[in-house]
């Protein structure tokens, strides 16, 4: 039996950074890893440069139970803290949109500095990776049996990520951990993720991006919308995804710059077809689907005005009724998770069972697309790790 001061279970972004960051505290951590590599979701993040954070975060970015709750957690750690550590390593970075910052070079660079961190700690850090917890209990200490031998520690840090991405070893551990010393388990569903519609998507319209806003009760995201064999897809329907509730609808509102029902009667005299006018502003293809079933293909100075009306009224509040996602193979995050109910929001800590911690996407604490969930992460190790 090998004792630390604590076990990390997952060593992805929130699991090595608390790792890191107690062990500079001088802490003697143990990290185990189910994965034959540490930070595989790291790695594959942000078309393989990883959307590291994002310079404007706030609690009103996340999607949670408690809507307060991340707040102590960001103030404690927010992202200057960690773009001052991005720097420190030397990691040339970008901002792509809306204080979304990206790797210049690659993912691999914030695996790397991580990995360095725990390097630096002054107890050090240990790695097990290709290790599987195989149970957990509890006598005063915390015992931890693996693949690799048993382990004992005052305390147990949860970082086992959700069940997004199950391809790069993403598994329910946290949860069954949780359940296990009677800790309540908010349902979990895939999110930032694609979504289906029943009886099939668009198939001649797949591939077809056009920007929109994507509304979901009062959630409203501008973004492309991208349309899919199966459904529709595209940064706008990834963040509404948070938000989606499968007994309503989203309504997508398509440029809506544009006042389209004016633009239709402003050109009301023309000869032209409505698709052929709607094509100077969205792509012909869309345009012909738009009023398809509608106009019966007359032009715009034989149009009545209802079939003005009704076309207009696509463009600016189409309703979609999604049947499901695309499934935790598609998702970026995992929506739901460990109660904040249950745990304490400036420490991280159960409030019913002393020393076990949960961080990171494992909790009931789902970021918008564009470095929330990454930022979250880092803030809500910071704040397990200074409470050991």
């Amino acid at each position: 039996m090998v004792n630390f001061d604590a076990v990390v279970i997952g060593g992805g972004a929130a699991g090595l950074f608390a790792a890191a960051l107690a062990g500079k505290r001088g802490k003697r951590i143990l990290v185990i890893e189910r994965s034959a590599e540490p930070g595989r979701k790291i790695l594959i993040s942000g078309g393989g440069r990883c959307n590291f954070t994002n310079r404007n975060v706030s609690a009103d970015n996340f999607v949670s139970g408690n809507p307060h709750f991340a707040r102590s957690a960001l103030a404690r750690y927010t992202p200057q803290d960690f773009i001052a550590l991005v720097e420190q390593h030397g990691i040339p970075y970008y901002e792509k949109k809306a204080g979304q910052l990206f790797c210049r070079r690659r993912s691999r660079d914030i695996v790397d500095l991580l990995l360095k961190e725990c390097d630096r700690a002054t107890a050090g850090v240990k790695l097990l990776t290709a290790c599987n917890v195989l149970a957990v209990e509890y006598d005063g200490k915390y015992r931890i049996e693996t693949g690799h031998g048993r382990f004992e520690a005052e305390a147990l840090i949860i970082a086992s990520g959700g069940l997004s991405f199950p391809k790069v070893g993403a598994t329910g551990i946290g949860y069954d951990i949780a359940r296990h010393f009677g800790i309540e388990v908010i349902r979990t569903r895939p999110s930032l993720v694609p979504m289906r519609i029943a009886g099939g998507g668009f198939p001649l319209l797949a591939g077809i991006s056009v920007e929109a806003v994507a509304m979901s009760g009062k959630a409203a995201f501008r973004e492309n919308v991208l349309f899919t064999h199966r459904g529709l897809s595209g940064p706008a329907i990834l963040q509404i995804s948070n938000y989606w509730k499968a007994s309503e609808p989203v309504i997508i509102n398509f440029r809506p710059e544009i006042n389209w029902l004016e633009l239709l009667r402003q050109k009301q005299n023309l000869s032209r077809l409505p698709d052929n006018l709607l094509s100077d502003y969205l792509p012909a293809k869309f345009a012909d689907f738009i009023v398809r079933d509608v106009s019966r293909r007359l032009p715009l100075n034989q149009l009545r005005k209802e079939e003005m009306d009704a076309i207009a009224g696509r463009l600016t509040r189409w309703e979609v009724m999604f049947s499901d996602t695309e499934g935790y193979d598609r998702a970026e995050v995992t929506l739901g998770g460990i109660s904040t109910n249950e745990l304490n929001s400036k420490t991280m800590e159960c409030r019913k069972q002393s020393g076990l911690f949960f961080i990171g996407e494992v909790v009931d604490v789902t970021g918008w697309l564009g470095g929330y969930n990454f930022q979250w992460a880092w803030s809500s190790a910071n704040a397990a790790a200074m409470a050991l």
